[in-house]
This record gives structure tokens, C-alpha cells and sequence, in this order.
């Protein structure tokens, strides 16, 4: 996995990659904190951590889209399946490295709230507590990027979809606003979303008959619970799409609320896409 790892980073910073992602994150803070902090003279560096987030809807889908996508690109990722490690320890060596990456700029961001402390009075503890979920935020990202350049074929392709996957989750409680609250408008809402999971497992197993019985045991469950209770679907989608918004949890952080639950959340998507990841390598390894 080290051996990955080491990979990884020396192709990130031999080219321009990585600076260009480190450089474009620090530009944007450097404007931000001259703009509030400086010269505005709010004394929140959380602020600008909140408002530089945006930034991850361009810097990770550039980050990712080589990850894997390169890789078949280039022909070499059949050496990846011959390696003498897991294709578990290849897919950890490789997020490792995009971790890396993103803690470059993230490690340069904590001297700021000390430079600020020169020109007036800071909360250090609000700062660096932010700065630790901003760093988890762009973990978050970092790993469906990575799921979505394993499951595509061109480098092109992975970084568009990774920008539409990062605009809605941008977007997300935005867009619940715009859905219906009628217990109909949730339950079709669910179908659909159960019919993209079982798109999701047929592209990782390739298998009808599994993907078939999943969606009829999802659909055919929510179908008999509504018919039960009705009024439990009732505002239950917009709801879903507000507690699943991985910035509004982090916007949360910054208002000042320690949303220890957000830690839990982030670490879990984490989690599920590198675990998608490691299913969908392992896919195209016995294909």
C-alpha cells in the first residue's frame, strides 16, 4: 500500500496537479481572508473556510478524474490486478495520496488564524475546529470522486460527473425546498432512488437477477408501508435530502454547533464509497 501511495504522491507533485491544487485553494482563502477578515474585521476565520467550500466543486473532480480513469486510459491498470497486495490496499494507497494533497493547503490554512490573532482577538478553538471538518468535507468529496473515476471509462467523463455529483450535493437542501411534501410525491421519490441504487449494484455485480429482487424488495417494502401509514411519507423525502447535504453539516460546524453526529456521517461516506470502489476494481478484475 505504501508502495501505491509513494506512487500516487510523486505523480501528483511532479506534475501540476497537486501544486495547482494546493495553489488554487490557498488563492481563494488569501482572497477571503483579506475580504472578511481584514478587511471587513469579522475575527471568524470560519467564515472563510465556509465560503472558500465552493472550491471543491472544481478541485476534486480534477483531483479524482486520474485516479482510476487514467489508469484504463493508459492500459496500466491491469498491473494494478497483478500487484502482490489487495486491491483493498491499492484503492487505500491511492485515497491516501488524494488525502495528502488535500492536507498540503489544509496545514498551510492553520498558520492563518494565528496571523490573524495579531490584528485582533480569535477563537482559536472555533477556527481549528472548523478547519477539521473542512479538511473531513473534502475527504467526503475526495471519495465519490474516486467511485465515480472507477466506474467510468475516460478521464473527461469521470470529471463531468464528478462536477454533477458535486453540484448537487452543493445544491442538495437547496433542492429540497422545490420538492412536494405530498406522501405520493415522497414515495415516487423513493422508487426512483431505489431504482439508481439497484443501477448501482447491477454495475457492480452484473447481475439481473440480484438487482431485480433488490428493487422489488425496496419498492415492494416502501409500497406496503405506505399503505399502512401514509402520513409518515409526508415531507419524508425533503427531509431525507437536508440530513444527507454534506455541506449543510459542515455549515452547521461553522454557526457554531459541535455536530459530533457529522464526524460519524462523514467518516460512514467515506467508508461506503471507498467499499464501492474496492467492489467495483474487484468487478473489473474477474470481467
Amino acid at each position: 500500500m505504501m508502495a501505491i501511495f509513494r506512487r500516487e504522491i510523486r505523480s501528483y507533485f511532479h506534475s501540476v496537479t497537486g501544486w495547482l491544487f494546493a495553489a488554487f485553494l490557498l488563492l481563494f482563502a488569501g482572497i477571503y481572508t483579506m475580504a472578511y477578515c481584514l478587511g471587513a474585521g469579522y475575527p471568524n476565520f470560519e467564515y472563510v473556510l465556509a465560503n472558500i467550500s465552493f472550491i471543491f466543486l472544481i478541485c476534486v473532480p480534477i483531483l479524482t478524474m486520474r485516479v482510476f480513469a487514467e489508469e484504463r486510459h493508459r492500459k496500466t491498470d491491469q498491473l494494478l490486478y497483478s500487484l502482490p497486495i489487495s486491491l483493498s490496499e491499492v484503492v487505500l494507497g491511492k485515497y491516501l495520496a488524494m488525502l495528502f494533497v488535500l492536507a498540503v493547503p489544509v496545514v498551510i490554512l492553520c498558520a492563518y488564524p494565528l496571523i490573524l490573532s495579531s490584528f485582533g482577538e480569535v477563537s482559536f478553538k472555533m477556527a481549528y475546529a472548523t478547519l477539521l471538518f473542512f479538511f473531513l468535507l473534502g475527504a467526503c468529496l475526495l471519495s465519490v470522486g474516486m467511485f465515480i473515476s472507477s466506474v467510468t471509462q475516460s478521464q473527461v467523463a469521470s470529471a463531468v460527473i464528478s462536477l454533477v455529483a458535486m453540484l448537487i450535493l452543493y445544491f442538495l437542501s437547496s433542492l429540497a425546498t422545490y420538492v412536494s411534501t405530498q406522501a405520493e410525491a415522497s414515495l415516487l421519490a423513493l422508487a426512483l432512488l431505489a431504482l439508481v441504487v439497484c443501477a448501482i449494484v447491477w454495475l457492480l455485480t452484473r447481475s439481473k437477477t440480484v438487482s431485480i429482487a433488490l428493487l422489488i424488495v425496496l419498492v415492494g417494502g416502501m409500497s406496503c408501508y405506505y399503505g399502512f401509514d401514509s402520513s409518515a411519507f409526508a415531507g419524508l423525502f425533503p427531509k431525507m435530502m437536508e440530513q444527507l447535504s454534506v455541506f449543510d453539516r459542515f455549515y452547521t460546524v461553522v454557526d457554531g454547533v459541535m455536530d459530533l453526529s457529522a464526524v460519524v456521517y462523514y467518516l460512514s461516506i467515506i467508508g461506503v464509497f471507498v467499499f464501492l470502489t474496492v467492489q467495483s476494481l474487484e468487478k473489473r478484475r474477474w470481467s
